[in-house]
């Protein structure tokens, strides 16, 4: 099988020993006889997986008891409504930071609930940087998301704040060590650092919940679903078993700080080459580089063509950037090797040499 180079934004590339396991759970689970996905997902042996990733989740972040996690559907997006429905007060109002598409998706859907301030918003810069402040004030949470996928930007720094922090991590999750003890409420889609498309990883810290003053529906309601141990309906079950067996894989592979240095050797590799090469610039500011997506384009636009079939013939796959920024984008996710960023290094080094 020809090798590729996979840097897709999501869905994204997955250890293939996860991608090897669940292909075999497809066919057998558990020596039942049975796929994993014709078995009910109130079975013993389903609960067991559910069970063993919320277990994980709070092994590798190192949560306090008062921490509950959740596996559901619909994704990051409808966690921007779901959240603040739960979260909002009647009467009361939230914070935002607008740092790209999907932190304004997240202020879209909050403000059909209620007040919403956005204190912070780098799209006066096409979102290329990560504003600088502080959250002091009266609201009931400050919503942030953590890494920016389309931009390329991410938080080096979380803000600091005297408000309940809530945070989408979907495309950041997993990747660098950080103390999640510190959110009220954690989440993200599983497509970038966890698993295959299809399930939301929900953190929430128990003592946020049922202050909002309304009437919820069950289906939005978090405290229904930890109620229910993430079983209120019947869940994603393939998405959430290769979610464990990633979170496996992150766990044997050093946990947080392992992901760590993987990432950060990664990171280096591409953003030395970049801010080397005269032929290429980033999207970003220094300071605000995502090392999850990292963004750049050519000097010269002109050049794309012989651009696009070299990397192309290297085995690259997925570097085409967004129309909101352009140019190309290396998602660099937790199961890329270093071997794959240093496959389009030397392909930006060789272009280098024959067009500079």
């Amino acid at each position: 099988m020809k090798k590729v180079h996979n840097f897709s934004a999501g869905p994204c590339i997955l250890p293939q020993e996860v991608i090897e396991q669940s292909a075999k759970a497809i066919l057998e689970f558990d020596n039942l006889g049975l796929s994993l996905i014709e078995i009910s997902h109130r079975s013993k042996n389903f609960e067991a997986v559910m069970e063993e990733a919320r277990s994980l989740v709070k092994e590798i972040l190192q949560l306090k008891p008062n921490y509950e996690v959740l596996f559901l559907q619909g994704g990051a997006t409808l966690g921007f409504y779901t959240i603040a429905l739960n979260l909002m007060r009647e009467g009361g109002k939230a914070a935002y930071a607008n740092t790209g598409v999907w932190a304004s998706g997240a202020i879209k859907e909050a403000k059909l609930v209620g007040q919403t301030d956005v204190i912070a918003d780098s799209s006066d810069k096409n979102h290329s940087y990560i504003p600088k402040f502080e959250v002091n004030g009266d609201w009931d949470y400050f919503h942030f998301t953590s890494n920016n996928t389309i931009f390329g930007t991410q938080y080096q720094e979380f803000p600091k704040s005297n408000v309940p922090l809530v945070c989408d991590m979907s495309s950041d999750i997993f990747s660098k060590d950080f103390d999640a003890n510190q959110f009220s409420l954690i989440y993200a889609g599983a497509q970038k650092n966890m698993g295959p498309a299809g399930t939301i990883l929900y953190i929430i810290d128990k003592e946020i919940l049922g202050k909002s003053g309304r009437k919820l529906p069950a289906y939005l309601d978090l405290q229904a679903h930890i109620d229910k141990d993430s079983m209120y309906n019947t869940p994603p079950v393939f998405a959430i078993y290769a979610s464990m067996l990633t979170l496996r894989w992150i766990k044997a592979n050093g946990g947080l700080k392992g992901m760590e240095a993987r990432n950060r050797a990664k990171k280096d590799c591409f953003y030395n080459e970049l801010d080397r090469n005269g032929l290429f610039h980033g999207h970003s500011v220094p300071d605000s580089r995502s090392w999850m997506n990292p963004t750049f384009r050519l000097n010269d636009d002109s050049m794309a063509a012989e651009f696009d079939q070299m990397w192309k013939s290297a085995g690259i796959s997925g570097i085409a950037g967004h129309r909101s920024v352009g140019g190309y984008r290396a998602s660099m996710y937790n199961a890329l090797p270093l071997e794959s960023v240093q496959v389009l290094v030397d392909v930006m080094k060789e272009f280098e040499r024959v067009k500079g």
